[in-house]
């Protein structure tokens, strides 16, 4: 988008930025500064409580991807793709009471990683790094062409500029802070994030009413309103079974897991998918008036913004350039500590360095990060797919690990031929699925296929794990 055509001036859009950048890095260096070992800057201390567990969950799980592919889903799914995006919550609520369970069976662990080579052996546990790992990047990836389709839109700044910059300041200040700093960030952009969709819902409802959305729906787009929608009701279990996937494998919330207070995982989790349940239908609200206001959608994964900016001007412009920078941030910096945290224990020490002192691998972590960032970045340049279509690539994998890792933690019975084959099977089955129909099965049949290899490996298995072994840790 060209500096003529964008919403704010450059001016306003680079002031916010540095405004920002310089607060969050400000911050980052402050929290980081008690960091002394590995486990400070992976783990703060094990010690986070309930309001700061809370605040984080809820705010790493608005990324950007809510912010900008809810209203995406609500446009081209109408009011069954809002319920889609929100039933991501489940994921949360259902992660709080395995989290309690994760802190009994490992008390001193450090990522999910550990839990596959402990529970499964090390081919399960490579065929898991390299499936966590990818979607990990995907999901960086979505979000960092997030931060640049934002700034080009909403202020002209060049797409690889504006992606640079917030990609860059995440990376400093999580090198610097660890997790503390993500956390501490996490509960300030919670705040504003909630705070600011509030008032941008309240904003186009007073703008446009209800009955006008509706009859703009009826007469322009009537398959939005369908409720009998095939995509779109498929969408809605293929999106539940991704979000229950990308919660329960990813090291971003077994991280918090072992990094909660003792009693408060279960808790924080429960309260983080409660806070975040409404908001995909607040954000999505907002694509659905789009048509009722006449506002040009060049594409889809920008509607969110420009409606807002139509209904409340530059100061509309400037709200939402806020709300999807701390999404953006309270992701980003979640995101590249976890998956820092996971290639430090589970490759640099496990395979390499298993005699690494403490400060050596806080350093490790920190110079990975900073590759993850320019990896990253490399990818993002070019910046090919929507947002969807990076993020659901990896669908499929994710789907695939549901099972391994339900069983895994719940089942004596649960095996390593169980695990590998429901993960290989589930992931290329669903990506067939993925090319052959679409992004909204591509979950669904992975995780099915996944389910029905594991559960019938257990039933037929005469094995009996022994749960003290996954306190090895120790």
């Amino acid at each position: 988008m060209t500096s003529e055509a964008a919403l704010l001036p450059a001016g306003v859009g680079w002031t916010l930025l540095a405004a920002f950048s310089v607060l969050w890095i400000g911050l980052g260096i402050y929290w980081g500064r008690r960091n002394k070992s590995f486990e400070d800057h992976a783990l703060a201390g094990r010690n986070i409580g309930l309001a700061l567990g809370s605040a984080t969950a809820a705010a790493t799980w608005i990324t950007s991807n809510t912010t900008m592919l809810a209203p995406q889903f609500a446009l081209q799914l109408g009011i069954w793709g809002m319920l889609a995006y929100s039933t991501a919550a489940i994921g949360l609520l259902l992660f709080a009471p395995m989290a309690g369970r994760i802190r009994k069976l490992m008390p001193n662990g450090y990522t999910s990683g550990d839990f596959f080579r402990l529970r499964y052996g090390r081919v399960a546990w490579a065929v898991f790094l390299l499936f966590t790992l990818f979607y990990s990047l995907t999901w960086l990836v979505s979000m960092a062409m997030a931060g640049g389709i934002l700034l080009n839109t909403l202020s002209g700044i060049p797409y690889a500029w504006g992606m640079s910059v917030i990609l860059g300041v995440c990376v400093l200040y999580t090198m610097r802070g660890g997790l503390a700093a993500v956390i501490g960030t996490d509960f300030i952009q919670s705040l504003i994030i909630i705070v600011g969709i509030v008032v941008v819902g309240v904003a186009v409802l007073s703008h446009v009413p209800v009955e006008k959305i509706h009859a703009n729906l009826a007469a322009e787009r009537p398959a939005l309103l369908d409720v009998l929608f095939p995509a779109a009701i498929m969408a809605i279990f293929n999106n539940l079974l991704f979000g229950l996937g990308e919660v329960f494998h990813n090291n971003v919330w077994w991280s918090r897991a072992f990094a909660f207070r003792e009693g408060v995982a279960g808790k924080a989790f429960a309260l983080g998918g409660l806070i975040w349940f409404p908001i995909p239908f607040a954000a999505g609200f907002v694509a659905l008036a789009s048509g009722a206001l006449n506002v040009p959608v060049p594409a889809a994964d920008m509607v969110g913004p420009l409606v807002v900016a139509e209904v409340l001007g530059e100061a509309g412009a400037i709200g939402i350039f806020i709300i999807v920078f701390c999404s953006l941030a309270s992701s980003i910096d979640s995101l590249l500590a976890a998956t820092a945290d996971l290639m430090t224990e589970d490759v640099y020490r496990r395979m390499f360095r298993p005699a690494a002192h403490p400060e050596t691998l806080k350093k490790i972590a920190q110079w990975v990060t900073l590759g993850l960032g320019l990896f990253t970045w490399a990818v993002c340049l070019p910046r090919i797919g929507t947002l969807a279509t990076v993020l659901f690539f990896a669908g499929p994998l994710v789907g695939a690990m549901i099972w391994p890792i339900v069983t895994g933690l719940y089942w004596r019975r649960a095996n390593t031929t169980g695990a590998v084959g429901g993960m290989l099977l589930g992931a290329g089955i669903g990506l067939f699925f993925y090319f052959a129909i679409g992004f909204y099965v591509a979950s669904l049949i992975a995780t099915a296929v996944s389910m029905i290899w594991v559960l019938a490996c257990s039933a037929l298995s005469k094995t009996r794990f022994d749960w003290a072994l996954l306190r090895e840790a120790e």
